[in-house]
């Protein structure tokens, strides 16, 4: 049997009726959630998304004009208002990337779905023949083309440096590309024993009871497997819970008439009704054994717009009694033990396969690209909406994480990502538990990762 205290991992023995029973408790580390860096204090919606950008690149910029010196050495740094007085020079801007596609997400659907006119076929992408490529500053805007730009690689709201020159045509030919990096990485003074456990998907709301989640439960719980196996669950010492618990997919109820929507209405209430109940009941089985983070999803019943705050306390009445759950925002950033870890529950990187088209980038390849980029959600607020910040842009990363996840992808991925000033992170993409029946466990000390199945196929 297991017990959660804040203490170190110790087994004691015990007599009884039944002879002598060991006692496991399960370890334990220090645990800060930094989720305040993801909160603001007021929701001001009167100010344009432009100043996002601006805020964006005012702090990139500062990074990247450093790295193109020692990169590109004497080439001169130009605003683009200044390009035109430099026609064929070679030389370097610094701007936001910004890919004009025809078939992205616009007002005119939203007006479509509120006049219950018919809506276009839905795309799994928005990308198409006829997209362009630009570069943007506080002074204008230039088209970048040359064999060196990938569209398919370009995202919108990207900071970067280009290298290359102005042609006759008022295009800027691309010779190379500079973007802001990962962040230094803190050194580690000591070393944080214990485990964490990422799961997402739980789409409770959708997927009826099922004896996977319920060996998924008792696992944590310690109440599957001989003494060696509790042993090695005890030091567990965190659950993430990255989104999508409760419902995994959205209720549209377009042309569907007036009383068809509220019919539908009322069993999608319903139906969360009973996924927040179910939800519930399993934080309230896992509080009493284990520490538990909860971050909200896409679906789940929590602000739309990133960052996403916590679930709210009150949809748990007997869970919120227990300290050893805590909600946390999304995207999300902690720390257990001195490991940092940040993550999100998944969708800028499903964004970034829309807005891109690229069928052969794998989403690790994308949560790879967003160190690179020192941004967690570069489409926000372009495609992925978000609150309209305009003193800074929260979504810039400021610490290099040693563990980064994405929760809700189809399959589980995973990579020791190192840079190059020694930077060592764990990337990982969770899968939906809802369809794989798997959890990623993670070891703090050697970020090793492993999976754990459930399922019964």
């Amino acid at each position: 049997m297991m017990q959660d205290k804040e203490t170190p991992m110790d087994t004691s023995e015990f007599e009884n009726d039944f002879g002598t029973i060991e006692v496991i408790e399960r370890e334990s580390v220090e645990y800060e959630d930094l989720s305040k860096l993801f909160i603001t204090e007021s929701g001001n919606y009167s100010k344009q998304f432009a100043k996002i950008y601006t805020a964006r690149l005012s702090e990139l910029s500062k990074v990247l004009a450093e790295k193109c010196r020692k990169k590109w050495k004497d080439v001169k740094i130009l605003q683009l208002a200044e390009l035109a007085d430099s026609e064929e020079e070679r030389s370097i801007v610094i701007g936001t990337l910004f890919k004009n596609q025809q078939w992205k997400p616009s007002i005119l659907k939203q007006l479509c779905e509120d006049d219950q006119l018919p809506l276009p076929a839905a795309r799994d992408d928005y990308c198409g023949d006829d997209d362009q490529v630009f570069l943007e500053d506080d002074t204008s805007r230039i088209k970048l083309v040359g064999r060196n730009v990938k569209r398919e690689e370009t995202i919108t709201g990207v900071v970067c440096a280009v290298l290359g020159h102005q042609d006759a045509s008022s295009a800027f030919q691309v010779e190379d590309w500079c973007f802001p990096g990962c962040l230094p990485q803190e050194k580690r003074d000591s070393e944080t024993k214990g485990k964490v456990v990422l799961v997402s998907g739980l789409e409770l709301a959708n997927v009826p009871e099922n004896l996977e989640l319920n060996l998924l439960v008792e696992w944590l719980c310690g109440m599957i497997g001989d003494e060696t196996t509790q042993k090695e669950d005890a030091s567990i010492v965190r659950v993430i819970i990255a989104g999508n618990s409760i419902k995994g997919n959205s209720d549209t109820h377009a042309n569907m008439g007036l009383l068809g929507g509220k019919a539908l209405d009322v069993a999608a209430a319903k139906e969360i009704a009973i996924g927040t109940k179910r939800m519930d009941d399993l934080l309230k089985d896992l509080a009493q054994v284990c520490c538990v983070t909860v971050m909200p999803g896409q679906h789940d019943i929590a602000t739309f717009m990133l960052p996403q705050k916590p679930l709210h306390p009150c949809m748990f009445p007997e869970s919120r009694r227990y300290n050893s759950v805590k909600g946390a925002t999304n995207p999300w950033m902690g720390r257990l033990g001195n490991r940092l870890i940040s993550g999100t529950s998944g969708q800028p990187i499903d964004d970034l396969i829309k807005v891109s088209g690229a069928n052969n980038h794998s989403p690790m390849e994308w949560l790879e690209k967003t160190l690179d980029w020192r941004h967690f959600c570069p489409t926000a607020p372009d495609t992925l909406p978000c609150y309209p910040y305009h003193e800074k842009d929260l979504f810039i990363m400021k610490d290099c994480p040693d563990i980064y996840f994405a929760g809700n992808m189809n399959k589980f991925e995973t990579k020791l990502w190192k840079g190059d000033d020694g930077q060592v992170v764990r990337l990982i993409c969770v899968p939906r538990f809802s369809t794989t029946k798997t959890v990623v466990l993670v070891d703090l000390k050697t970020l090793e990762t492993q999976t754990v199945s459930f399922g019964t196929g």
